[in-house]
């Protein structure tokens, strides 16, 4: 099973930014849908970008559209999310995933989450 290794995590002022990575070792990376997904204390987990194994198509969740952007470098097997203007309310553990398929029904390989803190 594919073995997701987020890093990049940790706490920023409100207004700051951070760039978090995913590494997904395996030679069928570039095919493969990517997803960032997170999840605060005492909430359900929620979707927050995604990006296609070309990297053209992407989307996001409404409340971090214009601030976040979801990329990926195929070469090095790597997809990131850098996040910009920082709330509080964005502070969870953020964890990424992947899918063999586009449109996506399940993702099968997830990472083990970095916590990210926003402080006001």
């Amino acid at each position: 099973q594919v073995r997701l290794v987020e890093s990049g995590g940790g706490l920023v002022q409100a207004g700051g930014s951070l760039k978090l990575s995913c590494a997904a070792p395996g030679r069928t990376f570039s095919s493969r849908v990517m997803g960032w997904f997170r999840q605060a204390p005492g909430k359900e987990r929620e979707f927050v970008a995604v990006i296609n194994g070309s990297g053209r198509t992407t989307l996001y969740k409404d409340s971090v559209k214009g601030r976040f952007t979801i990329s990926r470098e195929n070469a090095k097997n790597t997809v990131y999310l850098q996040m910009n203007s920082l709330k509080p309310e964005d502070t969870a553990v953020y964890y990424c995933a992947s899918s063999p398929t586009w449109p996506v029904y399940e993702y099968d390989a997830w990472g083990q989450g970095t916590q990210v803190t926003v402080s006001s």
